[in-house]
């Protein structure tokens, strides 16, 4: 049966093709940004000399930073519809465990593990990724879905003016200041919490029920996206002329690449829109709608401890020296990590499927999937 949303057009499995494909882009985007920061494409900021290919990687770098932010808003969107569910939670995190602790271990096993030194908390990590933070996107995840019975609810009950209220007193604390201050805040996380997501989740929930106006025009929400992240190229290359110049600001060369400044989370919003209104059909979308739900898998996977700072020298990270070579590198991570993301993470569903199989013909097992079915009621809205 069809779902029904605001925007967009959804399938038969009830999934909106259009934000699937974004969600995809959105980690081939996570892919691309792991690639030049860690593959050490990206030049420093206050070297007094930067060339061609390192001007290109930072422009790169600005059209890419609102990846996160954008899965984040996509994650809302759907979030602020549903209900909290135990068997959810439960779910992501075996998924979370099995990437942490098999590929952490087998990292470990094979000596790969790069600026990480092989230790009592690299074990530790990997048994508790979400306390530990093995993962810091999938910990402040994590805990902004328990917070879904509280602002969930919340969030389905208030009215235009009470949502646009609360969601400008949190900008006015996490993310205005910082946008227009030259200076490091104290309790500034660079929008590495799950405080930050809280903001980016009512944007959401409040695009889904109220919508934006101003970006509903054609061609508006895409415009955004290019002059956000151009501004933060420019402003970014503006800043790094004035300390090269003077050596001031020096703390502040990366301002406007941080996930809550104003800028990134706009630039966001705005490819957000673009495919908030993009009609995705046909066999192309079904195939879109099979694979997204993987997506996460490439993110944990590549992301893990055992191998974060080794796959980008395997796909040629520390031989590329021109424009050209920066280009062909990153389409090749993007479309390589993806793709191998995307075939293990439907290796690992086959897997937890079968073991759900084998486990279903014992009775404690049969009980505790019923208790579980029983806690997910408690919370349905």
């Amino acid at each position: 049966m069809k779902s029904k949303t605001m925007t967009g057009k959804t399938l038969k499995s009830g999934r909106m093709a259009n934000l699937e494909l974004l969600r995809c882009v959105a980690m081939m985007m996570v892919v691309v940004l792991h690639f030049l920061g860690k593959g050490y494409l990206l030049p420093g900021l206050g070297a007094p000399y930067m060339d061609t290919t390192g001007w290109v990687a930072w422009l790169l770098e600005g059209f890419c930073i609102v990846a996160v932010n954008v899965y984040m808003l996509i994650s809302g969107y759907f979030l602020s519809a549903s209900s909290f569910k135990v068997s959810r939670l439960l779910g992501l995190w075996l998924q979370l465990w099995f990437y942490s602790v098999c590929f952490g271990l087998a990292g470990a096993v094979m000596g790969l593990p790069a600026e990480t030194a092989l230790d009592t908390h690299y074990y530790l990590t990997l048994l508790f990724p979400v306390s530990m933070g093995h993962y810091w996107f999938i910990t402040a995840y994590i805990f902004l879905y328990l917070l879904l019975p509280f602002v969930g609810r919340a969030v389905k009950q208030m009215s235009r003016q009470q949502l646009q209220a609360a969601i400008g007193l949190l900008f006015l604390v996490f993310c205005l200041p910082k946008s227009v201050l030259p200076v490091r805040l104290e309790m500034d996380k660079l929008g590495y919490d799950c405080l930050w997501y809280l903001c980016v989740f009512l944007a959401a929930a409040y695009i889904r029920r109220f919508g934006v106006p101003f970006l509903e025009k054609e061609g508006r929400s895409l415009v955004l996206y290019i002059v956000c992240c151009l501004l933060i190229f420019s402003g970014t290359m503006g800043l790094r002329a004035v300390y090269i110049r003077t050596g001031s600001l020096g703390l502040m060369l990366n301002w406007l690449y941080e996930y809550n400044h104003i800028l990134p989370f706009l630039a966001a919003v705005g490819l957000f829109a673009a495919f908030l209104k993009l009609k995705v059909e046909g066999g192309f979308g079904r195939f879109v709608t099979k694979i997204a739900p993987y997506t996460l898998g490439v993110y944990l996977l590549h992301e893990n401890l055992g191998f974060r700072y080794r796959w980008q020298n395997w796909l040629g990270a520390a031989r590329i020296s021109t424009v050209p070579e920066l280009l062909l590198g990153i389409v090749a991570a993007a479309v390589c990590v993806f793709a191998c993301g995307i075939l293990v993470d439907m290796l690992r569903n086959a897997l937890m499927k079968g073991l759900d199989r084998l486990l279903c013909g014992l009775g404690f097992y049969r009980k505790l999937k019923e208790k579980i079915a029983k806690a997910d009621e408690l919370f349905r809205v």
